[in-house]
């Protein structure tokens, strides 16, 4: 939509300078956040097929083929590298839309021990892959509400933790 450019209903006293009258300067701020406002709508909208979509794509189980494995731990274990080079603690491995837990996160949010039954699709299996591959070799998993739009339980993070030896 484009910016309507207002008509000048008088002048200064000089006669040559164009000034637009109160009612002009009314319309013209009422015409701008109007556009802001649709431009603020287009973008939402835009979000929102975005989330609609990731979510879509994540509640799709991904094959996971020895192939699959490989390229998901090696990629895992070089930014565990990188992590633990900078003293860190823990990594966020995922991030997802709560929609995809069937209690919209509740059970994580409360901390619930029951909380990795109510995962769906992708969240799921990487709990699984933390469960079966990765728990054995000491490695801890976090999960916990990571944004609360609107004050709202929104995005949910899985962190995988591990503790430094201790000599």
């Amino acid at each position: 939509m484009e910016t309507p450019t207002p008509q000048p209903a008088s002048t200064f006293a000089s006669g040559d300078t164009p000034f637009m009258s109160a009612a002009d300067l009314a319309g013209y701020a009422a015409s701008l956040r109007t556009a802001q406002a649709m431009r603020e709508r287009e973008g939402l909208d835009r979000a929102d097929k975005a989330q609609a979509d990731l979510i879509k794509r994540l509640s799709e189980p991904v094959e996971l083929t020895p192939e699959k494995v490989q390229e998901i731990t090696a990629t895992l274990l070089h930014r565990l590298r990188i992590a633990a080079e900078q003293g860190k603690k823990e990594l966020q491995v995922m991030r997802f839309p709560n929609a995809l837990c069937t209690d919209a996160g509740r059970a994580i949010n409360n901390v619930e021990g029951n909380w990795p039954e109510t995962l769906t699709g992708r969240p799921r299996q990487a709990f699984e892959f933390w469960r079966d591959r990765l728990q054995p070799s000491g490695y801890g998993l976090r999960a916990m509400i990571v944004d609360w739009p609107h004050g709202l339980p929104g995005d949910v993070a899985f962190f995988l933790t591990w503790e430094a030896a201790q000599p």
